[in-house]
């Protein structure tokens, strides 16, 4: 190979009479030392064992669930965080609106509040779910995931653990409205506007809707993450991250 290289650049240089032999030779080491090193970073790659790939898979996730899981369990990890506040349903706009006419907006706010401390109370429970399921990834899941869409393995996490997940969030929901207060406030709001004229009633499901929506808030965060470690060499944080993720570059 490198005879070949060698002689195309002497043919080339005998042909133009432009290139001194200096920069011949420097022109001739530059690409073998570019081969070498394109030699060296494909073998490098193979030798990347199966076990190699699927442990830097599960350690970018358990590094994703650790960093993105943990924010949303803080104190207005959901609530000041736009990309998974939790609003309110459909069938409560309404009232949100109409407590709003009152100049009850304030308390509006709260009920919003309260909702949004529920999911980030009930989040706790998430992360040992999240470590089994990455525990149980096979090599021929990492190598699907790993050369898959650029959410495979957020997509992958959400068939094995939502079904977990939800089962694990809904009593704790259930039991966070009574502590954080959202019982309360939304018996107020929810007769407030049910004593209101000309409205039709309601009596919405908000545990459901809150567990629902915590769910969705938890898959987005790890969202986040996945694109970052994919897009990003400085997010590769250990040696064989850096290795298995170039896999996919």
């Amino acid at each position: 190979m490198k005879r070949i290289i060698f002689t195309c650049l002497l043919l080339s240089a005998l042909n133009t009479s432009a290139q001194s032999l200096g920069d011949l030779v420097n022109s001739f080491k530059k690409a073998t030392s570019s081969s070498e090193s394109s030699s060296s970073e494909s073998t490098s790659l193979i030798n990347l064992s199966n076990t190699d790939i699927a442990a830097g898979l599960r350690e970018a996730l358990n590094l994703g669930i650790e960093d993105q899981v943990n924010k949303l369990t803080q104190t207005d990890g959901f609530y000041k965080n736009d990309l998974v506040k939790i609003m309110l349903p459909d069938e409560l706009q309404k009232v949100d609106a109409g407590l709003r006419k009152m100049g009850l907006g304030d308390l509006a706010d709260e009920g919003i509040k309260v909702l949004n401390r529920a999911a980030e109370d009930a989040v706790k429970e998430a992360t040992p779910i999240f470590v089994d399921a990455v525990k149980d990834i096979t090599f021929n899941d990492a190598k699907s995931i790993l050369l898959g869409n650029d959410d495979a393995a957020t997509t992958y996490l959400t068939s094995k653990t939502q079904t977990s997940l939800y089962e694990k969030f809904h009593p704790v929901i259930n039991e966070s409205f009574s502590k954080v207060g959202a019982d309360k406030i939304w018996s107020s709001l929810i007769s407030k506007y049910n004593s209101m004229p000309f409205v039709s009633k309601v009596n919405p499901d908000l545990t459901d809707y809150v567990t629902t929506e915590a769910l969705d808030g938890v898959y987005t965060m790890i969202a986040v993450e996945e694109k970052e470690i994919r897009g990003s060499t400085a997010a590769r944080s250990t040696e064989l991250l850096q290795s298995v993720f170039k896999l996919q570059d």
